[in-house]
């Protein structure tokens, strides 16, 4: 629905709607949490805003990255380029961290890394023509693993709530600072961005909801287990990108493609394994 978007909106316009006609849904959730728990709202400590505002940073731009690649290749070769993501959050714990990488993890890297290679370069030596959209999706991807990582710091620092209430909680912060961040930085910059974002509520609403739905299956799940683990399962996103790419918007994959989709698939598979 946001790829769609792009056409009228443009890429700021499409990655606004998410997080702006997100927001209401999520409060939603966020209600339907207290009603049927009878939990209290989570008291943050200082902490918790750090986390959440480097989360929502690092996702406005992870997301506009996205769409910018989406709007130079297919959207199943988009999608596969930030599954590398996994592999970004690997090399990210090894950085930051200090977290080892041990050598089946290594393997994984190496694969997945090749996938991306083989999907970015063309036949008859034309690889140059596709440096920018390898280029925008290897960096969505790691704007989206430092998101992940980030979004579950703030999650984690909510002692004493429960898996439920401190992701969900954490979402409706998240895009309430995101969705009032990208509309400052509209109105201020490109006003008129803007108000088509607002004319075009009918279509924008269920992206929203699309999005607020994923977001908050997203935090329930970093509320659980670590983002490196999650964002791997997330790799089914992958074949069903496949299915909307085929089928939706028609956009057929080569077969260099295909084996590229198929050697990051088999990376982070291995990086599963690997854990």
């Amino acid at each position: 629905m946001q790829r769609e978007l792009i056409v009228t909106l443009g890429t700021l316009g499409a990655t606004h709607v998410r997080f702006l006609y997100g927001f209401p849904f999520a409060f939603v959730l966020l209600a339907g949490v207290l009603v049927f728990t009878g939990m209290p709202l989570p008291r943050p400590g200082f902490v918790f805003w750090p986390w959440v505002f480097a989360g929502t940073v690092t996702q406005i731009l992870a997301t506009a990255l996205m769409l910018a690649a989406m709007g130079e290749r297919s959207f199943v070769v988009a999608i596969a380029y930030l599954k590398t993501e996994p592999v970004q959050v690997a090399v990210f714990g090894l950085l930051v961290l200090g977290d080892a990488l041990t050598l089946p993890m290594i393997v994984a890297i190496v694969v997945a890394t090749a996938g991306v290679i083989i999907m970015s370069l063309k036949p008859r030596g034309g690889a140059k023509a596709d440096a920018l959209p390898t280029l925008l999706g290897l960096g969505s991807g790691a704007m989206f693993a430092l998101s992940a990582v980030t979004y579950r710091g703030g999650i984690l620092s909510l002692e004493g709530s429960s898996f439920v209430m401190a992701p969900t909680f954490t979402l409706v912060v998240g895009l309430a600072m995101t969705a009032s961040l990208l509309s400052l930085y509209l109105a201020l910059r490109k006003p008129a961005v803007l108000i088509a974002t607002l004319r075009a509520w009918r279509p924008s609403v269920f992206a929203g909801l699309m999005g607020a739905l994923a977001s908050e299956c997203w935090f329930l799940a970093f509320a659980l287990a670590t983002a490196a683990s999650v964002r791997t399962l997330g790799l089914v996103e992958v074949l069903f990108a496949q299915a909307i790419s085929s089928f939706v918007f028609k956009q057929p994959t080569s077969r260099r493609e295909a084996v590229g989709i198929v050697l990051v698939v088999i990376g982070v598979a291995l990086l599963i394994w690997a854990k």
